[in-house]
C-alpha cells in the first residue's frame, strides 16, 4: 500500500460527499412535490405523462396498493423484456446478425435487469442487439433504479406521518425518480464517458488489421449511454462481457473515477433526502457514517490484502513488489481497483474493473461478505436505503431488550410485528444464498460448471448465489453460469431477493406510518448519535456473521490458509 493510492481512494471518496448534501436536498424537494429548478422544463412533460396514463397524481395509495402497483409494474417489464430477447433476431437495430436468445437465458436476463441485479450469464457484445441493448436492457436500468428509490420513498414517508394509512403514489414517485434524478444525471455522466473516450455509436463492430497483419473485430455501440445509467443506477450490467474492466467501458483512471463516484453518488445521498425529509439531518448523517465506516474498513482489507501479494505467484518468480495485480488493469492499480471492488459489492451495483476470481482469498472474501451483509454499505439505489432502516429497527428493539430504553425509532414504537416483518425479510437472503448454494454443491449438472476444485470451487457457488440474492450481478469469474440450472436458480433467486424482501418492509412502513408519532423522552434511546452508529454497525456484522461464517469457513478463509501453507487445486 502507498500513500499515492490512499490518496486517490480519499479524493474519490470525497467527492461523493460534497455531492450527499446538495444532490440528497434536490431529491428531498423532488419527492416533496417542490418547485424545483428543474421545474419549467420537466413539470409540463411530467403532467403529460400522468395525462397519457390515466394517472392522478394527488390520488395517494395505502402499502398494500403501492407495493401491488409495483409488482404489476414490474410483471409487465419482465413479459416486455423476455419478449424482446427472444425476438431479437426479427427485430431492427441488429447489425450484428444476432438470432433469439435462448429461453433460459432470457428468462433469467430478464429478471436480472428487472431486479436491478444486472447478472450477465452472457456476453454482451456477443449475444445482444444494439436494439436490445437500449430498449431492453438501458430502459430497465433506468426503471429498475427508478423503483428501488420509490419505495426507499414510501418507507420514508411512513416515519414523517402519524396514524396515515397511506405512503404516497407509487407512479409519481417512479415518475419523478425517473425524469428529475436518473435521467439528467445519465446526460451529464454520459457526455463525460464519452469525452475520456467511450463510444456511444449504432455501429455494430468494425475488422481492424493487426500489427501481425491479422484481421480483428472489434466490438462497438451505444455504450456510453448505457454505462452512465449502469453505474448511476447501481445496476452493473455492462454493454461488454468484461465489463467496467473492458478498454471500451472504462479506458482510463479519469473514467474510472467518474465510474466510482456515479455509483456511490445518488445511493450515499438518500440517506441525507431521508433525514431532510423526516426532519432530522442528523439522522440521515448517522446512517451514512455506519455505511461508510464498513465500506471504508472493507476498501483497506482488499488493498491490504492485494498489495500483500500472493505467496503462489511469488514461488514462481513473480516480483511480489507489485503486489498481486493478476486479473487486474494496469491502467488502474491496486488502489482504484481495491475500491472499485468494496464499492461495487457494498452497493448492489456488480459492475466489475477487475475479476474477483483473481483477488486474494481475504481479497475475495471482502466482496462476498459485503453482498451477504445485505448490500446496505450503501447499499442499492434506494434498496440500500430502506435495507438499512430494517437494520436500524432491529437495533432499537435489541438495544432495547439490553439496556431497558424504549424501543422507538423516529417517534415510532417498534413492537412485535414490525420485528417479525424484519427478521422475515432479512432470512429470505440467506435462504435461498445457502439453499441452493447446498443443493449446487452436490448436483453434477451444477459441478460441471465449476473451473475450479476445492474451497475456491465453493466460494464461486456461494458468490453466484449471494450475488443474485442482493441484487448484486458480480460474478467471481470462474463459473459458467449459462446453463439451464444456474439460470432458473438465480433467477429465482434474484425475484427473492428483490421481491420477497421489499414485500415485508413494505408492510412495516404501512405499519410505521398507521403509528402515531410519540415525542422522544428520557426513556427514548437516541438514533442519532456515535454510540448508535457503533450499535447499527455491530448488528449489521454479528447478523452477517452468524448466517454465513460457516460457509466462508469453508471457502475462502480456508483457502487463505492454503495458501499461506502452498497449496492449491
Amino acid at each position: 500500500m502507498t500513500l499515492n493510492g490512499w490518496l486517490q481512494i480519499a479524493i474519490v471518496l470525497l467527492a461523493v460527499l460534497v455531492t450527499v448534501k446538495p444532490l440528497g436536498t434536490f431529491m428531498a424537494q423532488v419527492f416533496s412535490g417542490e418547485r424545483t429548478f428543474l421545474s419549467p422544463v420537466l413539470s409540463p412533460v411530467e403532467r403529460g405523462f400522468y395525462r397519457l396514463s390515466g394517472v392522478d397524481p394527488e390520488h395517494e395509495q395505502g402499502w398494500l396498493s403501492y407495493t401491488l402497483a409495483m409488482l404489476a409494474f414490474s410483471a409487465a417489464g419482465f413479459a416486455s423484456l423476455y419478449a424482446l430477447l427472444r425476438l431479437q433476431g426479427l427485430l431492427p437495430f441488429n447489425p450484428q446478425g444476432f438470432g433469439a436468445v435462448a429461453p433460459d437465458l432470457a428468462f433469467n436476463t430478464a429478471v436480472s435487469f428487472l431486479t436491478n441485479t444486472n447478472w450477465q450469464a452472457y456476453g454482451g457484445e456477443t449475444t445482444m442487439s444494439n436494439l436490445s441493448q437500449m430498449a431492453g436492457l438501458a430502459v430497465h436500468n433506468f426503471l429498475s433504479a427508478a423503483t428501488g428509490i420509490a419505495l426507499a420513498l414510501a418507507v420514508t414517508r411512513a416515519f414523517t406521518r402519524s396514524s396515515a394509512s397511506t405512503l404516497g403514489n407509487f407512479w409519481v414517485d417512479m415518475t419523478r425518480a425517473t425524469l428529475y434524478v436518473l435521467l439528467p444525471l445519465a446526460i451529464i455522466v454520459a457526455f463525460a464517458f464519452i469525452l475520456t473516450g467511450v463510444p456511444q455509436t449504432l455501429l455494430g463492430a468494425v475488422d481492424a488489421s493487426t500489427l501481425e497483419g491479422a484481421k480483428q473485430t472489434i466490438a462497438l455501440g451505444p455504450v456510453a449511454s448505457q454505462e452512465a445509467i449502469k453505474q448511476l443506477g447501481t445496476n452493473g450490467g455492462g454493454f461488454f462481457n468484461a465489463n467496467a474492466a473492458h478498454p471500451f467501458e472504462n479506458p482510463s483512471a479519469l473514467s474510472n473515477a467518474i465510474s466510482i463516484w456515479a455509483m456511490l453518488a445518488v445511493s450515499a445521498a438518500l440517506p441525507y433526502t431521508f433525514g431532510r425529509m423526516v426532519g432530522s439531518t442528523r439522522q440521515g448523517w448517522t446512517l451514512i457514517a455506519a455505511m461508510a465506516a464498513l465500506l471504508i474498513v472493507g476498501v483497506a482489507i482488499v488493498y491490504w490484502s492485494e498489495a500483500a501479494g500472493n505467496p503462489l505467484l511469488s514461488a514462481l518468480g513473480l516480483d511480489p513488489a507489485g503486489g498481486n495485480m493478476e486479473g487486474k488493469e494496469t491502467r488502474f492499480g491496486l488502489a482504484m481497483s481495491a475500491l472499485f471492488v468494496a464499492v461495487t459489492t457494498g452497493l448492489s451495483c456488480g459492475a466489475v474493473n477487475a475479476m474477483h476470481d483473481s483477488l486474494t482469498p481475504l481479497g475475495g472474501l471482502v466482496p462476498l461478505f459485503l453482498i451477504q451483509l445485505g448490500e446496505v454499505l450503501p447499499g442499492g439505489v434506494g434498496s440500500g436505503l430502506y435495507g438499512m432502516v430494517v437494520f436500524a429497527i432491529l437495533s432499537v428493539f435489541i438495544a432495547g431488550l439490553m439496556v431497558g430504553r424504549t424501543p422507538e425509532f423516529l417517534g415510532k414504537k417498534i413492537e412485535a410485528r414490525e420485528v417479525r416483518f424484519a427478521v422475515l425479510a432479512i432470512l429470505i437472503l440467506p435462504l435461498f444464498i445457502l439453499g441452493f448454494t447446498a443443493v449446487s454443491a452436490m448436483l453434477p449438472t451444477a459441478l460441471a460448471s465449476l473451473n475450479n476444485a476445492g474451497p475456491h470451487g465453493l466460494s464461486e457457488i456461494l458468490y453466484a448465489f449471494s450475488s443474485a440474492a442482493g441484487n448484486n450481478g458480480s460474478a467471481f469469474a470462474g463459473l459458467n453460469a449459462n446453463t439451464p440450472w444456474y439460470n432458473t436458480t438465480l433467477g429465482l433467486t434474484m425475484l427473492a431477493g428483490r421481491f420477497g424482501y421489499v414485500v415485508p418492509v413494505m408492510a412495516i412502513a404501512g405499519a410505521i406510518a398507521a403509528k402515531k408519532k410519540a415525542t422522544a423522552s428520557s426513556g427514548s434511546l437516541a438514533t442519532d448519535t456515535p454510540l448508535f452508529v457503533g450499535l447499527l454497525v455491530a448488528i449489521i456484522v454479528i447478523v452477517g456473521g452468524l448466517q454465513y461464517f460457516p460457509s466462508l469457513a469453508l471457502g475462502p478463509i480456508v483457502e487463505h490458509f492454503q495458501m499461506l501453507a502452498g497449496k492449491t487445486f
